[in-house]
């Protein structure tokens, strides 16, 4: 049985003259977390926009848990948390919680509604004395009434604070183990590495990565080690690997390499005593630059 939550088939989408995606093809499975990234203009208010129903390609299929996403009924299914969303002034927290769950045949009780967008406190609030965060809180509450199976995520943490944001992917994790499907844009890259098993990143229009972030961090070619020695040592350290990036901070040393195993063999052929070693691939942050500069190379 074919189990794709979203799929894109050969998709583009023109605004006049403008090709604002071009011949765009990928799925996700249902349960599965997906970032969507890209520069500004890449594509991806477009692309979201299709998946919504509240654009129709200009050639291609896109289909939302095997339908057109323009249809009632799957709409029903499809909760959205985007930037850009207003809300009527004058109206309070638990009255505009209470309408959208009316839209929806089978909504999440309210209480769970509460709960899961963590907005308890702002129920006797009208929606234009919430803060930005607390209105990211709202809209993501919003998101989640109708108990969707298919989140969209439009820089869902933008103006959360620390606790909040953690909150949030907690609450992520818990909706994609239970099988929903989330696709989040964001520009804070550790949530994409952290949360997502797919990155999709467009360039231009087109997709130019559909990758895990493991394997979008082995692009870099370079390797970070980390490991707790001596203070004596560090010195040592960045003499015997000349052609690394060696960098202390107290007894924890950091070192950036294109051969981490090459490097690993010159510390132990020297004895260097190594604590808690940690061998991981280049930053996720570093792979989208270097794809960026680069322009497609899959």
């Amino acid at each position: 049985m074919h189990d794709a939550a979203l799929d894109f088939i050969h998709v583009g989408r023109n605004y006049g003259h403008v090709q604002a995606l071009r011949d765009v093809s990928f799925e996700a499975r249902k349960g599965e977390v997906v970032a969507l990234l890209g520069p500004n203009g890449a594509g991806k208010s477009t692309a979201i926009a299709l998946m919504l129903g509240l654009r129709a390609p200009s050639f291609g299929r896109v289909t939302v848990l095997g339908e057109d996403p323009r249809r009632e009924g799957t709409r029903g299914r499809i909760g959205a948390m985007l930037q850009e969303t207003a809300l009527p002034p004058g109206v309070k927290v638990a009255e505009l919680l209470a309408f959208q769950r009316s839209l929806y045949p089978r909504p999440l009780p309210f209480d769970a509604v509460v709960e899961r967008g963590r907005v308890g406190d702002l129920l006797g609030l009208r929606v234009e004395r919430l803060s930005g965060g607390q209105r990211r809180r709202v809209l993501f509450a919003l998101a989640v009434a109708g108990d969707p199976e298919v989140l969209f995520l439009d820089e869902p943490t933008a103006g959360m604070d620390t606790e909040s944001r953690a909150f949030f992917w907690r609450e992520m994790d818990e909706l994609s183990h239970s099988g929903r499907t989330i696709l989040f844009t964001t520009h804070y890259l550790e949530e994409a590495d952290r949360h997502a098993r797919r990155i999709l990143l467009l360039q231009g229009g087109r997709l130019a990565v559909d990758a895990t972030p493991e394997q979008m961090r082995r692009r870099t070619g370079e390797s970070t080690m980390k490991f707790s020695i001596s203070p004596d040592w560090v010195e040592k350290v960045a003499g015997l690997l000349p052609d690394c990036r060696v960098a202390a901070h107290g007894p924890r040393v950091s070192v950036v390499t294109a051969d981490a195993e090459a490097a690993l063999r010159v510390l132990f052929a020297h004895d260097v005593p190594l604590h808690g070693l940690e061998v991981t691939a280049g930053s996720l942050e570093e792979a989208l630059l270097q794809l960026q500069e680069g322009g497609d190379d899959r």
